[in-house]
């Protein structure tokens, strides 16, 4: 699958501009600030309905415009469609695909799909669980696009809980009348009947991922593993791959129910997917704390390598994106890198200076510059 052309109007600084693509590697060019990033942030937000910049849609749309539109012809095989999408900040998007009536955003998943590496890649290692979180609900996502509904479930049903449980909180404090816990008991079955699908997708996800990740971790830094990858969840001991989804619910709505006490205390959910890690481990210790800065990229490039050979292996290759990332590396992990990823079918760099980029990484350049993106 490739990109063989993108469109963008209202996009980030860009008022429009059209670019051609090739097959095979793309290097765009330009100082910071000049809006080589802006391009790879909109497939990548055609693959994700997100940004791995930004958490709102809001600073994606150019300053004085009321929306933004992404539009991208797609080839797939002997298949060629068009998807757009509409950002409206504060209402609705929209997304059409090959120029048909509306269709909802999440419609258009799995039609552009994209491994990403940026400088935020670190995080994976180093951030917050929901760093962790979020890498694994895209890559569930990319593999099954459906799951965008569960995901939208989950978060809906999560929210609807979180309301009642404030709810009770506040009148427990104030010596209110105490709150009616049969319609708590709903939404426990509702948020471990959502919870029990992603808690299966992702437990078979690390399942599958783990030796590509080791793999790949071995190709970039060899002798520097082994490394692992373990699920650790807030239902407790006992969840794991293998599991059937009517387990992982009982064990779901048991958990609920033991912490719903506390649960009323603090006026939040405790338990589910929301509350979960991914441990990465690098021989017997968790990376986060004790990696070095080195062995920390090499272990968030091999997250990123294990989900391009999973994607790929599962029949759709994803465009890869490499977002400024070899000024990043040392010399060692910037070759090692771009030999692993030249053989894809459409990469596409971006880079404040040439030189960055590796020789073997050959193919069309863009010069981009004051919201002009030109091909040299």
């Amino acid at each position: 699958m490739h990109v063989t052309h993108l469109s963008l109007a209202d996009f980030r600084s860009y008022a429009r501009v059209e670019v051609p693509l090739d097959p095979g590697v793309s290097v765009f060019v330009g100082q910071n600030g000049q809006g080589k990033t802006n391009l790879v942030e909109a497939v990548g937000y055609l693959a994700t309905l997100g940004s791995h910049r930004v958490a709102s849609d809001a600073p994606l749309v150019r300053m004085g415009a009321e929306r933004a539109v992404i539009r991208a012809a797609v080839t797939q095989g002997e298949r060629q469609q068009l998807v757009e999408l509409e950002l409206n900040p504060g209402r609705a998007n929209r997304a059409r695909i090959n120029r048909s009536s509306q269709v909802r955003p999440r419609d258009v998943l799995g039609i552009v799909r994209t491994v990403l590496f940026a400088p935020e890649d670190l995080a994976l290692v180093k951030g917050d669980p929901g760093e962790r979180r979020r890498f694994l609900d895209e890559l569930v996502t990319a593999r099954s696009p459906r799951m965008a509904g569960v995901r939208s479930d989950y978060e809906r049903v999560l929210k609807q809980r979180n309301t009642l449980l404030k709810s009770a909180a506040m009148a427990r404090r104030h010596g209110g009348r105490s709150m009616d816990m049969s319609t708590l008991d709903v939404w426990d079955q509702h948020l471990a009947q959502v919870g029990a699908e992603l808690l299966a997708q992702r437990l078979d996800l690390i399942a599958t991922l783990r030796p590509m990740t080791d793999k790949a971790y071995e190709q970039l830094a060899p002798g520097g593993g082994p490394v692992a990858l373990e699920y650790r969840s807030s239902v407790g001991e006992g969840v794991g791959a293998g599991l059937s989804r009517e387990e992982l619910y009982g064990l779901l709505l048991a958990a609920l129910a033991q912490a719903r006490k506390q649960e009323i205390e603090r006026g939040v959910t405790l338990v589910g997917p929301h509350r979960d890690d991914l441990v990465l481990k690098l021989g017997q210790l968790p990376a986060k704390g004790y990696a070095s800065h080195g062995e920390s990229w090499s272990y968030a490039l091999s997250l990123r390598l294990a989900s391009y050979d999973l994607l790929r292996a599962e029949g759709n290759e994803p465009v890869l994106v490499l977002d400024d990332v070899f000024a990043e590396l040392d010399a060692r992990r910037r070759e090692r890198l771009a030999e692993l990823v030249a053989p894809g079918e459409q990469v596409l760099v971006t880079a404040a200076v040439d030189d960055d980029v590796p020789g073997v990484l050959s193919g069309a350049r863009y010069a981009v510059s004051g919201g002009e993106v030109v091909r040299v």
